[in-house]
């Protein structure tokens, strides 16, 4: 759903001063784009609204995914949640070849608008498109490209635009209909799953999965207005090829049982010769003190909702980092602290499939590395250490 102004066509701008009256000839649709698989911020698809009025010769797409690296401070904003999105008119044609360029499908849904609504709907995209009003704090899920469309529908229409949920019938989390998209972006879904908390883990409503733009073009073809259906005409534009996606080998999930595979064996190792590996152990519990830092850091110094109240921080404890440098002068307090870290990873693998939070599948050969090592450092020799 994010676009990179980078990647995106020449922005065509509306000044305050150019209020421009539609033709009785002109069309106002809800533009879908799939899906694409290159990169992870494109892998949910994209929604626009097109204007076209053939009489005074102009077609554009109103766009609201487009952010501008410019911006005063725009990293440190980014990083604080402060992640200001804007309005941006661009040549339509330009921006369906994009997609299309791309192999992504392009779907229009012309509305069953009066000449008053067509009128009344564009006199808001111009007003929105001036520069004082264009940008606004976007949010993943509930204030992003796609759910700007149903929102402005509603609040230039009233309660005369209706849209029924009556056509979902699943009842997924915000996180379960995240994965559907992000089947072949394995390592995206893993840094998703690790950075975002419960919030993620809440019961969508049928209107809440318009935060995706496939749902928003189920929404608007179940929606009406004054009664009467809200879209009078779908073309499809485009539909994407079939493509052959690689299935990849090296999944988190792979990754993580080598990993958890040997932490097993090199423990066995160490009780053999009753050492135990402070070089492994320093850079396991280092990595995931640092995880764990990174998480308590979005969760309570920014301003991302949905960082909160992560549960991966049972696992990637902040204190891991503290402990990876003392493992080399060994500490009486040691033992304890691993004692209850077994304890709370046994606890977390026994429970993983009731928490509130779904934690992904492939850190559970994670937790089990951190609980074999923590026993070894539990039980093991302290004074007898490699380094």
């Amino acid at each position: 759903m994010r676009k990179f102004s980078v990647l995106l066509v020449s922005l065509v701008c509306l000044s305050a001063s150019a209020q421009i009256t539609l033709s009785d000839q002109a069309e106002i649709s809800v533009i879908t784009c799939g899906p694409g698989q290159n990169e992870l911020y494109s892998a949910f698809g994209h929604s626009a609204f097109r204007v076209a009025d053939p009489v005074n010769g102009f077609d554009y797409a109103f766009n609201y995914g487009v952010f501008d690296f410019n911006q005063p401070n725009f990293y440190l904003n980014f990083a604080r949640g402060h992640n200001y999105y804007k309005l941006a008119v661009q040549d339509y044609k330009r921006f369906e070849y994009f997609y299309i360029y791309y192999n992504r499908y392009v779907h229009e849904q012309v509305l069953n608008l009066t000449a008053w609504q067509k009128q009344r709907l564009f006199d808001y995209l111009q007003w929105n498109a001036r520069p004082e009003n264009q940008s606004y704090l976007y949010d993943y899920f509930y204030d992003n490209c796609a759910t700007k469309l149903p929102e402005i529908v509603t609040n230039v229409f009233g309660d005369s635009v209706v849209f029924n949920g009556s056509h979902i019938t699943t009842s997924y989390t915000i996180r379960q209909l995240t994965d559907l998209y992000l089947k072949w972006q394995p390592w995206g879904d893993l840094g998703i799953d690790i950075c975002l908390g419960m919030p993620m883990d809440k019961k969508a409503t049928p209107y809440e999965y318009m935060f995706l733009p496939d749902y928003v073009e189920t929404g608007f073809d179940n929606a009406t207005i004054n009664g009467k259906p809200l879209v009078k005409q779908k073309n499809m534009v485009y539909e994407s090829l079939p493509e052959d996606f690689a299935t990849r080998l090296f999944t988190p999930l792979t990754i993580f049982i080598v990993l958890a595979v040997f932490s097993v064996g090199l423990s066995a190792w160490d009780f053999k010769r009753k050492k135990t590996s402070a070089w492994f152990d320093a850079t396991l519990f280092g990595v995931t003190g640092a995880i764990g830092l990174l998480l308590l850091l979005l969760w309570t110094a920014t301003d991302h909702k949905a960082a909160a109240n992560n549960l991966n921080i049972l696992w990637a404890l902040p204190t891991h980092l503290v402990v990876a440098i003392a493992l080399f002068k060994p500490r009486k307090w040691l033992k304890r602290y691993f004692t209850i870290v077994v304890i709370l990873n046994l606890l977390l693998l026994i429970t993983w499939a009731w928490l509130p939070q779904q934690l992904h599948v492939a850190l559970i050969p994670v937790v089990i590395a951190i609980t074999v090592r923590g026993w070894v450092q539990a039980t093991g020799q302290g004074e007898a250490m490699l380094r």
